[in-house]
């Protein structure tokens, strides 16, 4: 009888270990090949200096430009173009190449009054607006922080 309750411990045990290997299989491939939202995914220039943001029909206090101050990306500015993602993926117009990055991390839209609102995509280590986590879509203006990873962001007339 103690032959068969250490045999069938053993079994169990091996089964828990097997499930364990394929949740963090599956948590891998959801975050390596996850599929992409519906949704326009137009493609933002990035550079390094001010000067190749293109003009637009927006106001001159309006933000145009997303900054990244710091983080491996850090001196980055780019023009800001009505909603894009930001995140690890290649279909991600911001590519943030941070760890602490989901592949769809979050993505950052113009609603039509003007106002800027970053929207987390069920990221793993969340996104934050002036250090709290945002958990609904958030207005974010120039004077608030943004940060994604180690990426700390801001956003600039």
């Amino acid at each position: 009888m103690a032959d068969l309750i250490v045999t069938l411990l053993k079994v169990a045990f091996l089964a828990v270990l097997w499930l364990f290997v394929l949740l963090v299989a599956n948590v891998i491939r959801t975050d390596l090949f996850r599929t992409v939202p519906a949704g326009p995914r137009g493609k933002v220039p990035v550079s390094r200096d001010a000067g190749s943001t293109r003009p637009s029909k927006r106001g001159k206090k309006e933000p145009k430009v997303l900054a990244i101050d710091n983080g491996p990306q850090a001196g980055t500015r780019l023009a800001l173009v009505d909603e894009f993602r930001i995140g690890r993926s290649a279909e991600c117009a911001l590519i943030l190449d941070d760890d602490y990055v989901s592949g769809d991390h979050a993505s950052l839209a113009r609603r039509p009054s003007g106002e800027w609102v970053v929207t987390d995509l069920g990221s793993t280590n969340g996104t934050f607006v002036n250090e709290v986590r945002v958990v609904a879509p958030t207005v974010v203006t120039a004077s608030d922080s943004l940060r994604i990873g180690r990426t700390q962001m801001r956003l600039e007339t």
